[in-house]
């Protein structure tokens, strides 16, 4: 237990893939704590979904300055790790109007943090799409959403990435979406969990339609208990996790693993300096020998 808490001594295989995990696991933590703990268990990359809490990164006291982020930068060069996506909160499916400018402003805002961060990627999502609005009519404003950020992003090196999320988690809507956008710099985080927990499709089905456009992945797990989901760590649940796992590594995925404990949302599930630890030791054990 105390190797869990305060880091491990192993060294991770040379085939073990780059592992990152998610802010929102640890929501309480300060960003010193967060890169202490994340070089300690020798995680490469940090994903910033909320500091403290606040999810607003450009309000965070981390990057609200020139001299923060500066000082921040150091910081994570000094422990050898690199920010790796910004989570934000801007959602694609509404109609145009005055939250739909909204969302995509702060589309806007995360791309030009970003940018200074020298972070490649944001996240943004669709949650849950209007029931009395026909779907394709909002598939096509997702669409539409991620093709203007994309286009703000164009002279960047940030790529905009949409996360199989809420109710756009068919693989059939999200490879629609996808050739509507068609552009350099959108892409997708691929959260299995949260597609396979609606819609029961095999990862084997799902993911060489989705391939060519994931650039990064949650990674989580789950049992389900009467009708409700509950996050457990990693190879404790009942989703095929590792089997998404595996087709990423065989087919030679070059992105992050990243650990999405959502303890900000669940603040019953299990802290993070045990959580986070576990996921370490847990995918280091699984790509052991591989």
């Amino acid at each position: 237990m105390a190797a869990m808490i305060t880091g491990s001594s192993f060294g991770f295989s040379k085939k073990t893939p780059l592992l990152s995990f998610s802010t929102l696991g640890c929501p309480d933590w300060t960003f010193e704590k967060i890169i202490q703990f994340a070089a300690a268990n020798e995680f490469k990359g940090i994903e910033i979904r909320g500091i403290q809490r606040e999810l607003d990164l450009n309000k965070c006291n981390t990057f609200n300055t020139a001299e923060k982020i500066k000082q921040s930068m150091l910081l994570l060069r000094e422990n050898n790790l690199s920010i790796v996506n910004l989570g934000a909160s801007a959602t694609m499916h509404f109609p145009i109007g005055a939250e739909r400018t909204k969302n995509i402003d702060d589309g806007k805002r995360f791309i030009d943090l970003a940018n200074t961060l020298q972070c490649p990627y944001i996240r943004v999502f669709p949650n849950n799409l209007p029931k009395d609005q026909d779907k394709k009519i909002t598939l096509d404003l997702i669409a539409a959403g991620l093709t203007e950020l994309g286009n703000y992003a164009a002279n960047t090196n940030v790529t905009v990435l949409m996360e199989t999320h809420g109710d756009l988690v068919y693989t059939a809507d999200i490879v629609y979406v996808m050739q509507q956008v068609n552009h350099a710099h959108v892409g997708l985080v691929w959260d299995m969990v949260n597609m396979w927990s609606i819609t029961g499709e095999d990862p084997a089905m799902v993911f060489p339609q989705l391939q060519k456009h994931i650039r990064h992945t949650h990674i989580k797990d789950m049992v389900r208990n009467n009708g409700k989901d509950q996050y457990t760590f990693l190879g404790k649940g009942e989703t095929p996790i590792f089997k998404a796992i595996d087709l990423l590594h065989k087919n030679h995925y070059k992105g992050y693993y990243s650990f999405e404990w959502e303890k900000l949302w669940h603040p019953e599930i299990a802290e993070p300096e045990l959580a986070i630890a576990d996921y370490a030791s847990t995918m280091k054990a699984h790509f052991k020998g591989k």
